[in-house]
């Protein structure tokens, strides 16, 4: 092939070259011209972006920071009670930003339609289906969940704004339109009206984090006050107990059914809270492609596949019914009685230390395959890859800040409750769980997808020096890999190199034997079943201790010991800070490892 670097200069030298070798030994083919990526072939002179293009990117991100920090200012304003500043006030900022978020996904939808015979390049990357697939459930759940806000206000309506209406009302719709939306642009890579659209993009990510933070304080003030309501059950009567009660001063009609609903909002907000966090990293990804070029290479598009799977498949699901039992014991029990309550705090321990050394034991075994199938690691440029991986590590930091407070309160207490000795190790293996699972999913999303059999991947790091050699390895590989003069050819990844002395041949065969040893339970794709069946059992249990913080089961909360430690205030504020990112964790990992079953 001519023009690649190192091609032969003509056919007949790379022919002679090739019959000039001993008998026995094949030469190494030379190489073929690479397209590879940043050369003029793949995507042609790398040039910086313009100054104009780095202006709008540095005044969008600025914008939307502005929008978030002034939107945060009026939810803590309401939430500390600030003058002034009531629910209806609030209310009306979240639903100006949606509408205005409405306004412009219409144009941009409207414009995509006028240009839809237009080829634009698209991130295959970004937007999966599997992951439009969740967004869709999450939305079908706030929609119900806005379905409910709206019988309640209804209930309310004698002493309730108009904006308590309005809201959920506005946040259905919106729901419904940035859903369409995501499915139709997600992997849209944006190259016209690029000072706008990041404007536009910015401005929707902001206002979904935004709406996250408002569900998260709804959902935190309700577990607050169901808290402070189980603490003196435990015998901390010396903490102050002052319910933030933001229940209507009138009455409803029908009470129970207001009352039912008051309870079934705050079971699916936790649903809306996912929603509004997926949405707006869709969307951070969408904005950070705006301008961007993209290798003309194709995706490989991922296939996922459940046969095999039986063992982490029945583990996992064996954890998540075990999941469901302890939540719905520790949620009679706790707040019942002291006794009652202790025993559902060790109970929850007991639990949940099995469970993280279960999960810690198969991330380490999943990590130890990687180490020896050794694989090359894909380098691309990969926005939505790379906010995955910035995802994990920075919400991981909310459990472990958890973490490290209890094992501080436990280390400076002066009087110890018996569940304080499970405390102790559970807040540990949260660390070192968390710590190894990450390890594991960064390394999976990153190994580069090769479509090689999996014999021919096990023999890519062996280099063999001699005829017999030769021989020998084209034997492993069947009469398949055989190419057309007879030659054994392995796609490039078996080279028999002419300068090679005694000592080399040596080297190459002690490396041969080691790993042949290694990895011989592994072959035949039993490497492959292994992964995805570490896999699916972390996904499974991801998903199972997602359950637990997200419907109130917060030892955090009950123990009390934290509390007595740092002070009431100081803690709460660090359990309301870092809950939501802990829940989130666990959502996000079982999403990226559902991407690595699916790319295993």
């Amino acid at each position: 092939m001519p023009g690649g670097p190192g091609a032969s200069s003509s056919p007949s030298a790379s022919s002679g070259s090739l019959h000039a070798a001993p008998s026995g030994i094949t030469e190494c083919p030379p190489p073929l011209p690479s397209l590879a990526r940043g050369s003029p072939q793949a995507s042609g002179p790398r040039r910086g972006a313009s100054v104009p293009q780095k202006l709008a990117e540095i005044l969008s991100s600025q914008y939307g920071l502005n929008v978030f920090v002034a939107g945060l200012l009026f939810l803590l304003a309401w939430a500390v009670h600030a003058t002034g500043v009531g629910k209806s006030d609030l209310l009306c900022v979240l639903t100006a930003l949606m509408l205005l978020q409405l306004l412009w996904m219409l144009w941009y939808v409207g414009r995509s339609y006028m240009q839809r015979r237009l080829i634009r390049p698209k991130d295959t990357h970004a937007g999966a289906r599997w992951l439009r697939g969740s967004i869709t459930l999450f939305a079908f759940i706030t929609i119900i969940l806005g379905s409910l806000k709206v019988a309640y206000f209804i209930g309310f309506s004698e002493c309730l704004s108009a904006t308590e209406g309005v809201f959920p009302v506005t946040h259905a719709v919106h729901t419904l339109l940035q859903v369409y939306f995501l499915w139709g642009h997600a992997k849209d890579i944006i190259m016209s009206f690029k000072t706008l659209e990041r404007f536009g993009v910015i401005h929707s990510v902001f206002t979904n984090l935004l709406l996250w933070a408002n569900s998260v304080l709804n959902e935190s003030k309700h577990q607050l006050n169901e808290h402070k309501e189980r603490l003196i059950t435990l015998g901390f009567g010396n903490i102050t107990i002052v319910l933030d009660d933001h229940t209507p001063q009138c009455n409803c009609t029908p009470p129970a059914l207001c009352s039912a609903l008051s309870h079934g909002i705050y079971y699916l907000y936790p649903f809306n809270i996912e929603y509004q966090i997926l949405a707006s990293t869709m969307l951070y990804v969408l904005w950070k492609n705006i301008g961007r070029r993209v290798d003309s290479s194709r995706h490989q598009k991922m296939q996922c596949r459940f046969d095999g799977v039986l063992v982490g498949s029945v583990l996992g699901l064996t954890v998540l019914a075990a999941t469901i039992a302890v939540v719905v014991v520790y949620m009679i029990h706790i707040g019942r009685s002291k006794s009652k309550s202790e025993s559902a705090l060790i109970m929850f321990y007991l639990y949940a230390i099995t469970v993280l050394l279960l999960m810690g034991a198969a991330g380490l075994v999943g990590s130890w395959i990687y180490r020896v199938d050794e694989k090359s690691l894909d380098e691309s440029k990969n926005p939505a890859r790379k906010l995955d991986v910035d995802l994990l590590v920075a919400t991981a930091s909310g459990s472990w800040l958890l973490s490290w407070g209890s094992i501080l309160a436990i280390a400076c207490a002066e009087t110890r409750p018996p569940y304080t000795w499970y405390n102790l190790p559970y807040s540990v293996l949260v660390i070192v769980e968390k710590y190894i699972q990450n390890i594991f999913i960064i390394e999976s999303v990153h190994l580069e997808q090769e479509g090689v059999p999996e014999d021919v991947r096990t023999l890519r790091v062996v280099t063999v020096c001699s005829g017999e050699a030769a021989a020998l390895a084209a034997s492993t590989l069947g009469s398949q890999e055989m190419a057309g003069d007879g030659s054994p050819a392995v796609n490039g990844n078996l080279c028999l190199q002419q300068r090679c002395g005694k000592e080399d041949q040596e080297a190459a065969w002690e490396g041969v034997t080691g790993t042949t040893r290694c990895l011989d339970f592994l072959q035949g794709g039993m490497k492959r079943k292994l992964l995805r069946n570490i896999t699916a059992f972390l996904f499974l249990c991801n998903i199972s201790l997602w359950i637990p913080p997200a419907f109130g089961c917060r030892p955090e909360y009950d123990n009390g010991l934290e509390e007595i430690v740092f002070g009431f205030e100081p803690w709460i504020i660090v359990v309301n800070l870092a809950m939501p990112f802990s829940i989130f964790y666990r959502m996000h990992a079982a999403a990226a490892l559902f991407e690595v079953y699916c790319k295993i």
